[in-house]
């Protein structure tokens, strides 16, 4: 009997390109047929046969505080109640340009859009604008949304397909953009050594997600800022994955690191398409209308968005919110990294805040090369065993997993007796 999994990715594939609208979604990497999704509730997501999965995906880190939470859904109906677009600015931007910067003490000022490329390709051409330099630092592995100059050796769904580079990005713009190993403090000092004068910005996740999970070395987050200020480059942490998601103020605030500019995203919308971009006042002031670097965007600060924003926001201040979220983390890496050794499989697993990885190797991989040297196929197989025991992870080996404060012990608990049971299978 055919699913209605298998029906819809049939007819979505005469219509829409690969019948997906992001290509991590396809399950190209893992095999098999995607799931759609039809509700969300908690930590719980049901597909169109009707199947419930503890989620560790949670829409790739939004849902931090679960599916439909009672006071999101409330903001949001409200906030649709009085109107969908405006296209004109609203209090509700001020509200959450105000919190923002409360909660991120490295943005002075910032500017809200719609999603985190539009937000990192934005504060690239701030940076140039800003500088008046042309050339990019970005690092192996690390993904930064879908414009020209970041789609060089990128992570995400581009390296789930072994693709690195895109094609329809001219070589011209390709060549404004070095590319390093992440972690890798003595090849950026390097780099500067060699062409600091050139080096408008260099722009990083702090904690690398898009090609698992990778926790950066203090050398190398010490490097990043140091050569920045020695040589009058723009630091920009991408932080639209980590934002409000490691800690209430960051990766910039977990490891004590200030940035020039930043890129949020993802949590900072509740599970809407909201994202921004800000830093230091006299970058920012180079922006249109103020200054000579134009943006902008039609849905920029969406009221709906913003609600939802807003409402997430508010609940992850909640004291004790992020302590309870690193635990739950801490407990599914321990349980599952447990369960394999004792099977003898090799596997291992880490968290930071609420962002987990997991990984067939001895050791955590601290950069693309090692990522790359994990059993892929290994990860593969453990993929669709434990989606058959109903535990939805991201499909592909090269993504970080979130856990939210919907989750409860009693599920992470579920999750790695199940992956106990596959890992005592295990030849």
């Amino acid at each position: 009997m055919t699913s209605h999994n298998e029906e819809l990715f049939t007819a979505s594939q005469k219509v829409i390109p690969g019948g997906v609208n992001s290509p991590v979604r396809a399950f190209r990497s893992v095999g098999g047929t995607p799931l759609f999704f039809q509700r969300g509730q908690g930590a719980f997501v049901w597909d169109a046969d009707g199947k419930k999965y503890t989620d560790y995906v949670g829409s790739w880190g939004p849902m931090i505080v679960g599916h439909c939470h009672p006071a999101v859904v409330q903001a949001v109906q409200e906030a649709a109640a009085q109107g969908l677009g405006f296209g004109a600015p609203t209090a509700g931007e001020l509200d959450l340009a105000n919190l923002l910067c409360k909660l991120l003490p490295s943005l002075e000022m910032v500017r809200l859009v719609s999603s985190g490329t539009e937000a990192t390709m934005s504060a690239i051409r701030l940076a140039r604008g800003f500088t008046g330099r042309s050339r990019i630092v970005k690092f192996e592995g690390c993904y930064h949304g879908h414009s020209d100059g970041l789609l060089v050796k990128a992570g995400s769904g581009a390296l789930t397909f072994g693709q690195p580079s895109s094609s329809g990005v001219p070589a011209e713009i390709a060549a404004l953009t070095t590319v390093l190993d992440y972690n890798d403090a003595a090849a950026l000092e390097k780099c500067f050594a060699e062409m600091g004068k050139e080096i408008a910005a260099v722009i990083v996740e702090p904690v690398a997600g898009n090609m698992n999970l990778v926790i950066p070395k203090r050398e190398f987050l010490d490097a990043l800022r140091n050569l920045c200020t020695r040589h009058g480059a723009v630091l920009i942490l991408d932080e639209v994955m980590t934002g409000f998601r490691v800690s209430l103020q960051g990766a910039q605030g977990y490891y004590g690191i200030k940035p020039d500019l930043v890129t949020l995203g993802k949590v900072m919308g509740g599970g809407l398409p909201a994202a921004a971009f800000g830093g230091r006042r006299d970058i920012m002031q180079c922006l249109a209308p103020l200054g000579a670097v134009y943006q902008a965007g039609t849905l920029s600060g969406n009221p709906v968005a913003v609600a939802a924003g807003l409402a997430t926001l508010k609940l992850v201040q909640e004291t004790g919110f992020y302590d309870r979220l690193a635990q739950l983390a801490q407990q599914l890496t321990a349980g599952l990294t447990a369960s394999a050794q004792k099977h003898g499989v090799a596997f291992c697993a880490q968290s930071v805040g609420g962002m987990f990885g997991l990984y067939f190797s001895q050791t955590p991989p601290t950069g693309y090369t090692e990522v790359m040297a994990c059993d892929k196929e290994a990860f593969n197989r453990f993929f669709h065993a434990m989606l058959d025991a109903g535990h939805y992870f991201a499909p592909s080996a090269f993504e970080a997993g979130f856990v939210s404060a919907a989750h409860t012990e009693a599920d992470i608990a579920a999750t790695i007796a199940a992956a106990d049971k596959i890992f005592a299978a295990w030849k």
